[in-house]
């Protein structure tokens, strides 16, 4: 794992600027070893890298934290909407007993969360759903697709209570599952509408770019030309925190540290279809 270089590896991301920073060190290295003949000034500025690299490390954890829990905030809510659907599937299968009904639900279920992965992405693919062309035509005129495929499970469920094919305890019961999956959606739409302040984000880059560029004359008089080595290794451990935070406080997208929602998409989809046919089986 040490020597594998993934699609999010921030050393692949990073390696251009590493080797700026070694070049600006190696000349600055340069200059003040070769041309500065008194480097007891630069001695003393240790104290001040410490303690800026404390501060520093401090403003990085809280980022990182902050990020994370998004992440996480974002992987319960996925999880919710695992639960939901087989809970969603499995009472309208136990409870309705209309095969035309058991057919939409299965393919609206899994369809909903499809939507709602595409929509966290800004996207939609339409061929990830699965339904007549009727209605895959209808969901092409709405702007929010989630939203459309809920409303048409409304209305089916309001179809089967005037017909009487279920209870109005029936029917409280299934509004509350499909609800759950409008408050998960709706959670994951804050996560990915709410950024973190820019103005803070910006700060930590600039304090890191401040504290990597001129910590070489802190280093200078002790390890010489060592110095370039020790920016650039600085420079990987700092920025790559601020990098990894970044791709993890949106957690919905393709990068290797989101969430895996293209599997646990997949994963619906074949409870949702397992349940609907034991039900037809039986």
């Amino acid at each position: 794992m040490i020597f594998a270089f993934r699609k999010s590896d921030t050393l692949r991301i990073l390696w251009k600027e590493i080797v700026y920073i070694g070049i600006f060190s190696a000349l600055l290295s340069y200059v003040i070893i070769e041309h500065v003949h008194n480097l007891k000034y630069f001695q003393s500025l240790l104290s001040v890298y410490s303690l800026v690299g404390f501060v520093i490390s401090l403003l990085l954890v809280f980022r990182t934290n902050t990020a994370y829990d998004r992440w996480w905030e974002g992987r319960k809510k996925w999880g919710a909407l695992v639960n939901d659907t087989r809970n969603l599937a499995i009472k309208i299968s136990t409870m309705v007993k209309d095969p035309m009904t058991h057919s939409y639900f299965s393919r609206a279920i899994p369809n909903f969360v499809f939507a709602t992965k595409e929509h966290l992405r800004d996207e939609v693919i339409f061929e990830e759903l699965e339904g007549t062309p009727e209605e895959i035509e209808a969901l092409k005129s709405k702007s929010h697709v989630p939203n459309a495929i809920s409303q048409n499970m409304y209305k089916q469920l309001h179809a089967l209570k005037a017909k009487g094919e279920i209870t109005q305890e029936e029917f409280i019961t299934i509004d509350h599952n499909i609800n759950a999956l409008l408050d998960s959606l709706g959670a994951c739409e804050r996560i990915k509408n709410t950024p973190i302040p820019f103005s803070y984000s910006l700060f930590i880059k600039k304090f890191i770019f401040v504290f990597v560029t001129t910590i070489p004359l802190g280093f200078i008089p002790l390890f010489g030309y060592g110095t370039i080595l020790i920016a650039m290794f600085l420079f990987y451990v700092l920025v790559s925190m601020e990098i990894l935070a970044e791709e993890i406080e949106d957690p919905f997208g393709k990068d290797g540290s989101d969430l895996p929602t293209d599997e646990l998409c997949e994963k619906i989809r074949e409870n949702v279809k397992e349940i609907f046919q034991e039900t037809q089986s039986a």
